[in-house]
């Protein structure tokens, strides 16, 4: 049974790592290593640290860091982002919906699969939740902006006459979003592994 000292200690190592990876959430939203801008079309790997978070200090991290990304995204939309600026003066609130939302619930996503998958197999429950963290994202964000904004002159333009959702959400992601997935789960493992053994040596 843990000491009132020891629950403690507990709680502020877990604020310390949220606190870490959240500030390393707005260093790369904010500085080039965040973003990769190719034309109407963003690539990030922001969904790293989110998803570091959820696997090592579970859920409600993931969606804590899920919503730091999301803010930070929104953000981007005044000025920074094209895409988004565009977005944000058609209508600001369903703008910072498709921000935010998407974000925290892949960070809650991504921990929720780590935690029902770590129960069989650890190794491959990092894996297939560091695989899913850049798929939950692209998928939520592109449901997002076809709901949101699918029937305005701007996101028309973008589908060029295609009328298949699914045709223009692959088209729109390309190679950007299969280049995120693979990034994300092949760095995400190794990190989260390394970070869960050196909390377990301070403990």
């Amino acid at each position: 049974m843990k000491t009132t000292k020891g629950v403690r200690k507990a709680k502020t190592l877990m604020l310390t790592q949220n606190a870490v990876l959240a500030a390393i959430v707005v260093l790369m939203a904010f500085t080039p290593i965040g973003y990769l801008r190719l034309g109407a079309v963003e690539m990030t790997f922001i969904m790293i640290p989110v998803a570091v978070g959820a696997i090592t200090l579970g859920e409600k991290s993931g969606a804590f860091l899920g919503l730091v990304f999301g803010i930070s995204s929104f953000i981007q939309c005044f000025g920074m982002s094209a895409f988004g600026a565009t977005l944000l003066a058609i209508n600001p609130l369903f703008t910072f919906i498709m921000c935010v939302v998407p974000r925290v619930l892949m960070g809650y996503l991504c921990g929720v699969i780590y935690k029902l998958l770590s129960k069989i197999k650890k190794g491959i429950a990092v894996v297939i939740a560091s695989f899913f963290a850049p798929v939950i994202n692209t998928a939520l964000f592109m449901t997002s902006l076809i709901v949101l904004f699918g029937k305005t002159d701007f996101v028309i333009g973008l589908r060029a006459g295609t009328d298949n959702v699914w045709a223009f959400m692959i088209a729109f992601v390309g190679l950007n979003g299969l280049l995120e997935i693979i990034g994300t789960t092949l760095i995400t493992p190794p990190v989260a592994l390394a970070v869960e053994k050196a909390v377990k040596k301070f403990k």
